[in-house]
C-alpha cells in the first residue's frame, strides 16, 4: 500500500469540539446584586426592629460568594479577563465577609473599615476599566465605588449616619447590578424585550 493509499484509507483523528458556555455574566451580577440588597438593608436600618439583621449572612457564602466565584471561573474560560477578575473577587469578598463575621472577636476595632478600604482601591482600577464595557457595568461599579468609601469612612469615624447613607448608597448598587443582571439575560435570549446597557463611556 502506498503512502497516498493509506492516507486516504486512515481516517483523520479530530478533537471534539468544546460545548459553547453561556454568558455567566448575568449570574454573576444578580448574586451580587442579592447579596448587596440584603447587607445593605441592614446598614440602611431598613431591617430594625423587624429582624436580626443577619438574613444577609448565607446569602453572602451561598450567593454571592460561592455561586459568584464560580461565575467568575467560568468568564476565565470565555476569556473574559475584567468579569473574571471583578466577579471571583467581590466572590471572594462575601466569602471572606461571612467568614470574618463568624470567627471576629466582639470588638473589631476598625477591622472593617479597612477591609472595606482596600476593596475599594481595587474598585477603583475596576471603575475606570469598567468606561470601556458599557454605561450599565460602568455604572455598577460606580455606585460600589462610593458605596464602599462612605462605609469605609463611616466605619472608621464610628459615624452611624455615614454607615446608613452608605447602606442607601448600596441599595442603588444592588438595583443597577439587578439591571444590569437583567440586560444580560435579555439579550442571552435574544427575544423581542432587549434592556439597554449603553455605550463605552472610552471606546
Amino acid at each position: 500500500m502506498s503512502v497516498s493509499e493509506d492516507r486516504e484509507v486512515t481516517p483523520a483523528v479530530q478533537a471534539a469540539p468544546s460545548p459553547g458556555i453561556a454568558d455567566p455574566g448575568p449570574l454573576g451580577l444578580a448574586a451580587f446584586a442579592l447579596t448587596t440588597f440584603l447587607l445593605s438593608a441592614v446598614n440602611a436600618h431598613w431591617t430594625s426592629g423587624n429582624s436580626a439583621g443577619t438574613a444577609f449572612l448565607g446569602y453572602a457564602l451561598a450567593y454571592g460568594g460561592i455561586v459568584q466565584l464560580l461565575a467568575g471561573m467560568w468568564e476565565f474560560r470565555r476569556g473574559n479577563v475584567f468579569a473574571s477578575t471583578a466577579f471571583s473577587s467581590y466572590g471572594g469578598f462575601w466569602i471572606g465577609l461571612f467568614v470574618w463575621i463568624r470567627v471576629a472577636p466582639a470588638a473589631t476595632g476598625h477591622d472593617l473599615g479597612w477591609i472595606l478600604l482596600a476593596f475599594a482601591i481595587f474598585n477603583t482600577y475596576m471603575l475606570l476599566m469598567a468606561t470601556q464595557v458599557n454605561l450599565a457595568v460602568f455604572l455598577v461599579f460606580l455606585t460600589l465605588e462610593l458605596t464602599e468609601i462612605f462605609l469605609a469612612i463611616g466605619n472608621f469615624s464610628s459615624s452611624a449616619g455615614l454607615s446608613q447613607f452608605g447602606g442607601y448608597l448600596g441599595l442603588v448598587t444592588a438595583l443597577v447590578a439587578w439591571y444590569t443582571s437583567a440586560a444580560g439575560v435579555s439579550a442571552g435570549i435574544g427575544g423581542k424585550i432587549q434592556l439597554p446597557v449603553g455605550k463605552p463611556l472610552i471606546s
